[in-house]
């Protein structure tokens, strides 16, 4: 085990796409982790869906040995950190388990969105943050612009960033030794009490809940007996251990490090991401600062497409909790889907990475349901209700008032494309409160809008307007009272709770419609016709209408008097209004999908 002075704890922090996993690469062939011939691009992230995407979702642990060539060994546990604004919880877990932060700075793109965000939870955390200039060896780095706005919207001096290639490993030597001598040792504490706090967890098929944990007191071994703070649950240990990146178990965990304990727990409701293990014969007085609970910001149903599956929907979904705190869920019920689940997510990537998992690693056949924020609801009784399912909301005639969240966001862009971009926030119901140049080029345009209306498609807008160069971040800021109604579809009279919504009033007939017409593709003639109908508060505001299959009654009759075929023609007439009064439509699941893909939505 490392001496505690030999020990370096730090994560890598940026925007998305900025090169975070492939500079992590580098390091692992440099300090020798990972041996050439094992090593592939993005190593870390081993998750197919990362692969794809080419984003990191989940945090990554890692343990380094690394020779700066002072004859010193140190021991260093880097954190590889997500991007992307949907999973900056796992950043702020990240943080919490380190003493520095390289922020890394793409040459090519300059300070973007999310890096102001995750350099603020940085320093909010108290970390020693080492700056880092990215793809140097590209021919459209601007290495100026980059030194500019460090200093102008970090305020970090251009002298303390090292300039480094991911892809060629040019400057990570430089950078390893950067981490050794600026970032921090674990400090020793003179508290009682074996503690470690858990950052991380996933559950494994055939050892049960693994708990990734940063030791700041005391150590744990194979064998000891551990207790959890948050349910006061008692466990042996039975195995700890360090990534290299893979799992590789070691006789103990000492403080300081970072690593994994496997408790003798098999179900994932044990275990909580930010409580505090401690040593049941050596016990902590009283647990570790942990994080701050996160509120999800969209809500949508999850159900199986076979309601026989609920079960297995339900234990899926329990482990992949244990994997993503950010994730909460809970049990409800559809008259037009059946049994199934309200789940939270902090974003629509968030939500859709989700949705995939699911299906790949839980093989689960689910259908979702549109997307929604959660609404305030204002009573005449004086009453206010916290509403996430449109389903739910109550008669308008004993509404008094409905108010919806609002963000701020931070949009940066270059400057010719100011304008448009105003425009598309302007059209979201947005409004631009305010507009700083950065520099010649850039500009940081400060906005509040609806969170309900960047649910769908701001985010790619804003790309196409400014062709990939613009970046968006957001928090949450205030509930502000809207005229808002709830949109129902009818088929054949009546309505189908899985399409209701809740939308402004002025944009209520175009969504209306637009779903109307969806249906009407997606829903098979019946022998009878169908109306596909959008209402807002009994009136309805568009229609489609679905053919009818009609039997050709007038085959047998080759010629003869005309009112034998309109006595027939009659007959079939009185039929189909009988079969209309008793007949049911049977929606299929290809319908549901069609409407609600979220991603097809164009607002």
């Amino acid at each position: 085990m490392a001496e505690l002075s030999h020990i370096r704890n730090f994560c890598i922090i940026a925007h998305i796409d900025h090169g975070k996993s492939t500079l992590a690469d580098r390091m692992l062939e440099l300090t020798g982790t990972v041996a050439k011939r094992d090593l592939q691009e993005q190593t870390l992230d081993g998750m197919d869906l990362e692969r794809e995407r080419g984003i990191t979702i989940k945090s990554h642990p890692v343990q380094m040995k690394y020779d700066p060539g002072d004859g010193i060994v140190y021991e260093l546990n880097l954190i590889d950190t997500p991007g992307h604004v949907d999973f900056s919880y796992e950043v702020s877990r990240s943080l919490s388990a380190c003493e520095g932060a390289v922020l890394l700075i793409d040459a090519t793109q300059g300070v973007q969105a999310q890096t102001v965000a995750n350099v603020n939870l940085a320093f909010r955390e108290n970390l020693r943050v080492i700056p880092a200039i990215n793809k140097v060896d590209l021919p459209a780095a601007n290495l100026e612009l980059c030194y500019q706005q460090m200093e102008e919207i970090l305020a970090i001096p251009r002298e303390e960033a090292l300039l480094v290639s991911g892809k060629t490993g040019q400057g990570v030597p430089e950078l390893l030794k950067r981490i050794i001598e600026a970032v921090p040792p674990p400090s020793r504490s003179d508290e009682k009490g074996s503690a470690a706090l858990i950052f991380d967890s996933q559950y494994d098929v055939y050892r049960g809940v693994v708990n990734f944990v940063r030791v700041q007191r005391g150590s744990f071994r194979r064998g000891t007996r551990i207790k959890l703070f948050s349910n006061n649950l008692s466990s042996e240990i039975k195995e700890v251990g360090f990534f290299h990146p893979e799992m590789t178990a070691s006789d103990e965990l000492d403080a300081g490090s970072v690593g994994y304990i496997i408790p003798n727990l098999k179900n994932p409701a044990d275990t909580k991401i930010g409580d505090t293990v401690t040593d049941s014969a050596d016990p902590a007085a009283e647990p570790l600062p942990g994080f701050v609970e996160v509120r999800p910001m969209v809500f949508s149903g999850i159900y199986p497409i076979d309601t026989a599956d609920y079960d297995q929907l339900r234990a899926s979904m329990a482990k992949l909790q244990l994997n993503d705190a950010a994730f909460v869920y809970q049990a409800e019920s559809s008259a037009a889907l059946g049994f199934g689940f309200r789940c939270g997510f902090l974003g629509l990537l968030h939500m859709e990475i989700i949705q995939e998992r699911l299906r790949r690693e839980y093989n689960m056949d689910i259908i979702t349901t549109y997307p929604s924020v959660i609404y305030h609801v204002y009573l005449k009784s004086g009453e206010v209700i916290n509403l996430d399912n449109p389903v739910y909301l109550p008669d308008p005639s004993g509404i008094e008032r409905i108010e919806e969240p609002f963000i701020k966001c931070r949009l940066m862009l270059p400057s010719q494309y100011i304008g448009d971009v105003m425009n598309l926030v302007m059209s979201k119901r947005g409004i631009c409160t305010s507009t700083d140049s950065v520099d010649a080029g850039h500009v940081v345009l400060t906005a509040s809008m609806p969170m309900h209306e960047i649910l769908i498609d701001f985010h790619d807008k804003l790309k196409t307007i400014t062709r990939g160069y613009g970046s968006f971040d957001y928090e949450p800021d205030e509930y502000r009272p809207g005229k808002l109604v709830k949109l129902d579809i009818l088929v054949n009279g009546e309505p189908v709770d899985a399409f209701s919504s809740i939308v402004h009033a002025d944009m209520a007939y175009e969504r209306g419609r637009e779903v109307a017409e969806r249906l009407k593709n997606a829903i098979p003639p019946q022998m009878f016709q169908i109306a596909v109908q959008a209402a807002v508060g009994g009136k309805v505001i568009a229609r489609e209408t679905i053919r009818q299959l009609r039997k050709n009654v007038l085959a047998k009759c080759y010629g003869g008097d005309i009112s034998r075929k309109r006595k027939l023609l009659e007959k079939q007439k009185e039929g189909k209004k009988r079969m209309k009064l008793i007949g049911e439509v049977n929606i299929p699941q290809e319908a549901f999908v069609a409407v609600l893909k979220a991603q097809e939505f164009n607002q």
